[in-house]
């Protein structure tokens, strides 16, 4: 493979990858991954991506697309935005949020609005570990120095609401400096000092609730939320000529009384109810949360939900001054990304793999656990197993033994002393806690996994047509995603029946809700796209019907999808049908069948 130069061309690559930019409905980025919301997102091209130097994994996680990148993402992100304009595809992208499930919806609005938050409150977090560590070596808490370092610290916790006005107003597509304005009527110093006062206060009769919603989160995304449909009345039913005026007039008048009066309070008290719940499992069971979260980190990490768990650790901590909800956990699978890695450092034998693993561990033992989770947990059979025993079992420990968090900061060797605080035994059980998540999962990795030889035999995999109809060399379709074959290689069809079918025995990997297309994988672990149609996806599933569900075993010549051919072209498509092994960049590929075929023909083969 070619030795990627510049980050400009590596970029470009990705972008390619995700289906150019036309493609991107929305771009932004976390601590480590490129989050995309793309219109089809079949273009999404994991293996192709995968085999970027640059690129630690990618993964499809709701309606969004993620391309992990590591510590560099900043640069990467800021790369993109430069060089292409992306985003001019917004309306036509706003059928595919009906065909994403409510939950999924919800998790992914989480994690859009607090991702880019992540940094502040490292910020705050890791200057507190310092604050800590000054006051461990002498420093008073009575003395000039420690105030101010202390406020500095702070403020990213005690204007989280200005922050998170912004990030909703992004998501909710609304105007961010309104909605940071709600933020600045919440922490403004004159309803500060009415409820230092408590004195009950009223606006034309209506009862305000006093409230704190300093280092708050919920109460402002509900009210961005609200002003957002707000907006859109005030964009309908004002007139044009007026509009620069009365619109952010109509907006604030009505959306800050409704925040202070109703959502304002509503949301403090779902603050309330997650810290009632949390530590209730804190004083019951206190091994749960950190047992759960130890072990199922790395199915969080690997769909980019572990942030959507941010909120409730922040409630707390900004209730408490400290977090048991990620802290503890995230310790543990952290350190288990550290002994796994090593223990196949090891076992395995290809030297570019051993350093791969070695560097995993590095990065895992720094607090970074993507490199590990993608270069090593995922890649060798078991090891996913083991590291979500370990880290569970190391979670447990810190669970019983009560460890919190002080601090925010992604636990690592550099962040040890965010567990550092009053209780001087903390700090010991969160090592013990990094030790048994290492030499658990180092030992179970080591003897339970399995490192596979490099020198597996070569096979030959062959696969019958998947429509009756008439052959076509993939490089003369008329799409470029498919035809430059960055997608993988394969064959096209133009269709003459109506169903597609299984041209293996394979199982089926994914269904596109508007039904234009199925992800099969085959018993040799071979993955394959099979999309009816270019561009059909705006045909939102009308003319589509799947006959099959996730999941299912399907055999050579069982039907998959039944589509209305006519229909197809009337509606002004192409129906070439595209048949694409998108696990085969590096594969030998021969196309077997002859300018006509039917589903009884071999139509190419696959040798490895």
């Amino acid at each position: 493979m070619r030795t990627i130069q510049s980050k400009k061309e590596v970029v470009a690559q990705i972008i390619n990858y995700v289906g150019g930019e036309k493609n991107v409905n929305n771009l932004y980025h976390c601590a480590t991954r490129l989050r995309f919301n793309l219109i089809d997102q079949s273009k999404f091209n994991i293996p192709a991506l995968e085999k970027l130097p640059e690129v630690l994994g990618a993964v499809n996680s709701g309606n969004e697309s993620q391309v992990v990148i590591g510590a560099d993402v900043g640069i990467y992100y800021q790369e993109i935005v430069k060089n292409f304009n992306l985003g001019k595809e917004r309306q036509k992208a706003l059928a595919n949020k009906k065909n994403v499930s409510l939950y999924k919806r919800f998790l992914n609005t989480i994690v859009a609005i607090m991702s880019p938050v992540l940094v502040v409150l490292t910020a705050g977090g890791m200057l507190q570990v310092i604050i800590t560590i000054l006051l461990l070596l002498g420093m008073s808490q009575k003395s000039t120095n420690y105030r101010i370092l202390s406020f500095i610290a702070n403020s990213a916790f005690y204007f989280l609401p200005f922050m998170l006005a912004s990030t909703s107003a992004q998501k909710f597509n609304t105007n961010p400096y309104l909605a940071m304005m709600l933020a600045g009527i919440l922490l403004h110093p004159s309803f500060m000092n009415m409820i230092a006062q408590g004195q009950p206060i009223k606006l034309f009769n209506m009862p305000i609730k006093l409230v704190n919603y300093s280092s708050s989160v919920i109460p402002i995304i509900l009210m961005v939320l609200l002003m957002s449909y707000i907006d859109k009345i005030a964009e309908n039913i004002i007139p044009t000529s007026v509009k620069a005026m009365l619109k952010p007039l109509l907006i604030i008048a009505v959306t800050a009384p409704l925040s202070l009066i109703v959502i304002g309070p509503f949301g403090k008290l779902l603050d309330q109810l997650l810290i009632t719940i949390v530590n209730f499992l804190y004083i019951h069971v206190s091994w749960l949360v950190p047992t759960i979260i130890g072990a199922l980190s790395p199915l969080l990490i690997m769909v980019g939900m572990h942030i959507s768990l941010t909120p409730i650790a922040i409630v707390y901590f900004a209730k408490f001054g400290y977090e048991n909800v990620l802290g503890p956990g995230m310790l543990a699978s952290n350190f288990s990304q550290v002994g796994a890695a090593l223990a196949i450092f090891l076992r395995e034998k290809n030297p570019k793999l051993r350093k791969n693993a070695l560097s995993a561990s590095f990065a895992a033992l720094s607090g970074v656990s993507e490199p590990g989770l993608y270069k090593v947990t995922l890649k060798y059979d078991g090891v996913l197993a083991c590291v979500m025993a370990a880290g569970g079992l190391a979670g447990f420990y810190a669970g019983i033994t009560g460890v919190i968090r002080y601090s925010f900061g992604s636990p690592s060797i550099f962040t040890l002393p965010i567990f550092i605080g009053s209780n001087p035994r903390n700090f010991i059980n969160a090592c013990i806690t990094a030790v048994l998540g290492i030499f658990l999962s180092f030992i179970f990795t080591y003897f339970f996994a399995r490192v596979q030889d490099d020198s597996q035999s070569k096979y030959t995999e062959k696969f019958k047509s998947f429509v009756n109809g008439k052959v076509i060399p993939l490089n003369q379709v008329n799409d470029q995603v498919f035809s430059s074959g960055s997608l993988g290689k394969g064959v096209a069809v133009y269709p003459t029946s109506e169903t597609v079918v299984a041209p293996v025995t394979a199982t089926v990997s994914m269904i596109f809700p508007t039904g234009h297309a199925v992800g099969l994988k085959t018993n040799q672990g071979n993955e394959i796209l099979i999309h009816i149609g270019l561009d059909t996806a705006k045909l939102k599933g009308r003319g589509f019907k799947a006959l099959i569900k996730e999941g299912q075993k399907v055999h050579s010549g069982d039907p998959l999808i039944r589509f209305n051919l006519s229909f197809i072209c009337k509606e002004g498509f192409d129906p070439t049908i595209i048949f694409i092994l998108i696990n085969s960049l590096e594969d030998n590929i021969a196309i077997t069948a002859n300018q006509k075929v039917t589903t009884d023909d071999e139509i190419l083969t696959l040798t490895k």
